[in-house]
C-alpha cells in the first residue's frame, strides 16, 4: 500500500485532532467521562482545579517514550504533536463555541462518534493520542487483535472505577459513548484491511 505524503500526514493530523477535541468537549459539556487518558483526564479536571489539557499531556508522556521505541521516532514525534493539539483544543474550545442546553444521550453519542472518527484518522496517519492507544497499537502490531476490541476492554476497566467519583446515570450514559466510540475504531481500525508502515 502506498505511503501517505508528509503533508497529508499533517493535514490529517489537523483534521483528526480537531474531531477529536469536538468530541470530548461534547463530553466535557455534559459532565461525561470516557476510558483511557483522555476519560482519566476528564474525571480528573472534575475533582481537581487544572484543566483537562494539563492532566491529558501530562499522563501521557510515558506512552509517548513506549511509541517511540517500539514505532520509531516519527510516529513518537507525530503522536506528541496530536497530543498537544487535542490539548490546547479542548482548553481553549469554550472561546469560540457554548452548549446552553446540554443532552448527555446526544453527547455521548456525538462525543464518542467523533472521538472515534478523529482517532481513526490519526492511526491511519502514523500517529495516535498517546496513553492506550499506543498500548493498542502494540497489541494489535504482535497479536493482530484490533484497536477496537483491545480499547473497549481497557475503556470498560476505567469506566468501572469511576463509578466510586460519579453517579450511576452518568457512568451509564458515559458506557454509551464509548461503545459509540469503539465500534467506530472495531469495524473501520482491522489490521488485514489497512496495514500502516512505521518507519
Amino acid at each position: 500500500m502506498q505511503k501517505h505524503s508528509i503533508k497529508e500526514d499533517w493535514i490529517a493530523i489537523l483534521t483528526g485532532t480537531f474531531l477529536t477535541a469536538q468530541g470530548i468537549f461534547f463530553l466535557q459539556s455534559a459532565n461525561l467521562i470516557t476510558g483511557g487518558t483522555a476519560g482519566l483526564s476528564l474525571l480528573l479536571s472534575q475533582l481537581i482545579p487544572f484543566s483537562f489539557g494539563t492532566f491529558y499531556f501530562f499522563t501521557n508522556i510515558p506512552f509517548f517514550i513506549l511509541g517511540w521505541r517500539r514505532f520509531g521516532f516519527q510516529f513518537a514525534v507525530n503522536s506528541i504533536v496530536s497530543c498537544g493539539l487535542v490539548s490546547v483544543f479542548v482548553d481553549h474550545l469554550d472561546m469560540v463555541i457554548s452548549i446552553e442546553s446540554v443532552n448527555a444521550i446526544y453527547c455521548a453519542i456525538a462525543g464518542g462518534l467523533l472521538m472515534g472518527l478523529g482517532m481513526l484518522i490519526l492511526f491511519r496517519h502514523r500517529s495516535s493520542l498517546g496513553g492506550f492507544n499506543i498500548f493498542c497499537l502494540l497489541v494489535q502490531d504482535k497479536t493482530g487483535i484490533s484497536v477496537g476490541k483491545t480499547q473497549l476492554g481497557i475503556d470498560s476497566t476505567i469506566l468501572v472505577a469511576s463509578f466510586f467519583f460519579i453517579t450511576p446515570t452518568i457512568l451509564a450514559i458515559s458506557v454509551l459513548g464509548a461503545i459509540v466510540l469503539n465500534i467506530v475504531l472495531g469495524m473501520n481500525h482491522k489490521p488485514a484491511r489497512y496495514t500502516v508502515t512505521y518507519s
